[in-house]
């Protein structure tokens, strides 16, 4: 896919995190930009940052977990630009330190239905361009069967629930023309968990096995760039382990390294 002249919506494209970086690179290759945030906010400084460097872009603030507040942001995308050709359902529900029986379904609601809906909504949209691109966002602890995970089970459901989604979709592009991938990184140097990173202390990242260097934002907006442009992927799910370069899973991979 050739990105300039097309449009795209950013999920969660607030507060300086991935969705602001991956909203950024976007406008920079020539996309017309619709973010999407809860935060007004930090949703209009981002357009401002995008506006700023020449590019094109409108705020919508909308909560992902509430559908009929999703299917408005699809229409506004092509109320305002003229269609929908790119979708990044990168929005997620934050967590704190509460305990692992806590904090179950905001996770759910806002990373999974709420992608969820996007993608229906959003297919919708892209038939009427002709086709698509849609990446999901996912996170390695809800794949490692042996790594250690969150301490928020609706967020490993949630992102486990995105892989998923992603993989099923994969038919799409023969019939519509429309791809549906997901990025499934590490550790990412937002700002929140950067400044959780820095404070750790050598038994603490023991304790969270914490990686020695963070994916940055600008490394992982490229690795989304990549989804949307590479028109052989579809279906497809990137991990990216800190310390290591982006890897596509194997198409056909059974799920787990053995059995016993």
């Amino acid at each position: 896919m050739l990105l300039a002249g097309k449009v795209a919506v950013v999920t969660g494209a607030g507060g300086g995190g991935s969705g602001q970086a991956e909203a950024l690179r976007l406008a920079l290759e020539g996309v017309s930009v619709v973010v999407n945030e809860i935060n007004e906010t930090g949703g209009r400084e981002t357009v401002r940052q995008i506006e700023a460097s020449g590019g094109r872009a409108a705020f919508f603030r909308a909560d992902v977990g509430n559908e009929q507040e999703v299917r408005a942001l699809i229409r506004f995308a092509e109320a305002t630009f003229g269609g929908l050709d790119i979708l990044i359902n990168n929005a997620s529900a934050p967590f704190g330190p509460q305990g692992p029986l806590e904090h179950w379904f905001d996770p759910i609601q806002v990373d999974l239905l709420g992608a969820t809906w996007a993608t229906f909504y959003g297919i919708e949209a892209m038939r009427r361009r002709g086709g698509g691109a849609i990446v999901n966002i996912g996170s390695t602890s809800a794949i490692g069967h042996g790594r250690k995970h969150s301490k928020s089970p609706g967020y490993e459901v949630a992102k486990a629930g995105v892989i998923r989604l992603t993989t099923t979709l994969g038919w799409l592009n023969e019939k519509e023309r429309i791809r549906v991938n997901c990025l499934v990184p590490s550790w990412v140097a937002t700002p929140e968990v950067k400044t959780f990173w820095d404070t750790m202390t050598p038994q603490r990242r023991q304790e969270w096995d914490a990686p020695d260097t963070l994916i940055s934002l600008d490394e992982l907006a490229g690795a989304v760039i990549r989804l949307i442009t590479d028109e052989t992927l579809a279906g497809r799910v990137m991990v990216w382990w800190n310390g290591e370069p982006p890897r596509l899973v194997p198409v056909g991979d059974p799920g787990y390294a053995a059995l016993e």
